[in-house]
């Protein structure tokens, strides 16, 4: 089979399968996160930046290359939600400056769109770090401008762009440690994998339904037999060999291709020692069998995906509902409050989880909430539509997520008719310390500036649990444990809640410290989180120590220390 052209029907085809490949993948891809918390989102916001230019380009009634360019450029800048979403939307950017402006796709057409992918993402990124999807996308782009020189068949070019793409995604925790400690491929760059499988799936004739809901993905199914069947392997089995011998490269290719053969979504990571394996398959004991011909086992999970998937449709139809009666309420005050609020040369606005934590910022002076945070990273748009509900010439954005950073930054350069002033807060408490070191008297630059320098003298700790068992800064951490991850590690880890957040928080104080606050979450009752408070005073006389509702779901407990 050989395809010398792509034009714009074709080209619309192979990017909405691409974009319900990643849909179809997205809870994998989530299982990648490094940290074993219970929000890993790599994989959902890949597919929700994706599927919101998939929204744009299946309205298209007669589409031609201009009009595809736009509404995927369009689609994803707009709908970028995480890190991960917004460097995607970057690279479809570049992508689109491309293809936008020709008649059909060509060998030298895409390998030129690649390469002006890939320039655009890092540009986009103030700190570029290898082993993660810019890596991965650079090794495509650059494998593109090799192919373009040697074919004009665009399946085979395809083909090896991809090969290449899967062998740089292999090679990414040798870049970055903590993969390799962790026994992942970037889940990132995985995300990307999969795009590119879904294209070229749909160009070569296999394509999935590419039907793409109008409206964002928040309906429930049914559970049914026939939703049970879109789960082809019904066990996730996991486990780690410990090797007899060190693997040769034919042994791990024939390893790899035993377990294609009974299942998929298979990652195998190798080094001298050891090999982490991860497939779904019918049968777990074919995968086991076969891996103890090279070595002993140790932490083999094997999970029932079919039940997982229904109780996993239970509770997101009891989500939604909760969910959709909160949003109405929240967008009724929202609206409320609006109407009562003045022009003013300065306002703000601030992503919260957590009521509690909504009043506090609320308090200090914020003028709108963006509903979200770790659990669920708002989008371009929801920060520009909130933007343009404050009355005011400057505003400050305060995303209190390293995840969202990105996201308000892209929003402030698509912003024209106000000035937005990312201020880059990373956490909380950074951002509750930036409001209370607002002072109206003065401009939006003097501020931004005081804002900047406040934040740095932050701490921030939050308390968790594990959703698996890995080893992370030489930290053993197993299926339940509580963690309490510092701004740069994990600083505690146990079976005991309260020993856990102590240990955390006594490792953040030091001479230097004035103020422990804690914001205590959904699941915490506010005795406990005050008898915490007390053991802290008990060891550091000195200190101010604040308890605070915070009501943040998933994490127990948000500590500050100043």
């Amino acid at each position: 089979m050989e395809i010398n052209s792509i034009n714009a029907a074709v080209l619309a085809k192979m990017f909405l399968n691409g974009a319900k490949n990643l849909e179809a993948k997205k809870e994998w891809i989530n299982e990648l996160n490094v940290f074993p918390v219970p929000d890993g989102d790599t994989g959902t916001n890949m597919s929700m930046t994706i599927l919101s230019a998939a929204r744009e380009v299946s309205v298209l009634e007669e589409p031609d290359m201009a009009s595809i360019a736009k509404a995927i450029s369009s689609g994803s800048l707009r709908g970028a939600r995480g890190n991960s979403g917004v460097i995607l939307s970057q690279l479809f950017r570049g992508f689109t400056k491309v293809i936008g402006k020709e008649q059909e796709i060509t060998v030298p057409v895409l390998a030129a769109a690649f390469q002006k992918a890939v320039e655009t993402a890092y540009k986009a990124v103030m700190k570029p770090k290898e082993g993660t999807i810019l890596t991965v996308a650079r090794g495509a782009a650059d494998r593109a401008a090799e192919m373009a020189e040697e074919t004009d068949d665009l399946v085979c070019f395809l083909d090896e762009v991809i090969k290449e793409a899967q062998r740089v995604l292999k090679k990414t925790p040798e870049m970055l440690p903590v993969l390799k400690q962790a026994g992942v491929v970037d889940s990132g760059g995985q995300g990307l994998v999969v795009i590119l499988q879904g294209t070229f799936d749909a160009l070569l004739g296999k394509e999935i339904d590419t039907t793409i809901e109008a409206g964002p993905s928040a309906q429930v199914r049914k559970i049914t037999k026939e939703t049970e069947a879109e789960i082809r392997f019904g066990y996730c089995t996991e486990f780690i060999i410990v090797l007899n011998h060190p693997l040769a490269e034919k042994e791990e290719r024939n390893y790899k291709s035993f377990l294609e053969s009974i299942g998929d979504s298979i990652v195998v990571v190798a080094d001298d020692e050891i090999v982490k394996t991860h497939v779904h398959t019918n049968d777990p004991g074919l995968a086991i069998q076969e891996a103890l011909t090279h070595g002993a086992l140790s932490r083999i999970k094997i999970d029932n995906m079919r039940e997982e998937h229904q109780e996993r449709l239970i509770k997101d139809a009891q989500k939604v509902a909760a969910q959709q009666a909160a949003d109405a309420a929240v967008q009724a005050a929202d609206e409320a409050a609006q109407q009562e609020l003045e022009y003013k040369e300065i306002g703000f606005i601030a992503v919260s989880a957590g009521d509690g934590l909504s009043e506090v910022f609320r308090g200090l002076g914020a003028d709108y909430m963006i509903e979200g945070g770790q659990t669920m990273n708002p989008s371009t748009e929801d920060i520009l539509n909130a933007v343009g509900k404050v009355p005011a010439d400057h505003i400050f954005v305060l995303p209190n997520n390293k995840n969202i950073i990105l996201a308000a930054n892209q929003a402030a350069a698509l912003s024209e008719e106000k000035q937005v002033h990312v201020i880059p807060t990373k956490t909380i408490p950074q951002g509750i310390t930036a409001l209370i070191n607002f002072i109206p008297e003065q401009t939006a630059e003097e501020n931004e500036s005081r804002m900047l320098d406040e934040i740095q003298n932050v701490k921030t700790g939050q308390v968790t649990y594990a959703v698996r068992d890995t080893v992370i800064d030489d930290k053993e951490i197993r299926q339940d444990d509580y963690m309490g991850i510092g701004d740069q590690t994990i600083l505690a880890v146990g079976r005991d809640l309260d020993e856990v957040t102590l240990q955390m928080a006594e490792s953040m104080i030091d001479d230097d410290s004035a103020i422990v606050s804690i914001y205590y979450g959904e699941e915490v009752e506010e005795e406990a989180a005050n008898a915490i408070a007390e053991k802290i005073l008990a060891g550091h006389e000195d200190l101010e120590v604040e308890v605070q509702y915070g009501g943040q779901p998933i994490y127990y407990y948000l500590v500050s220390v100043e």
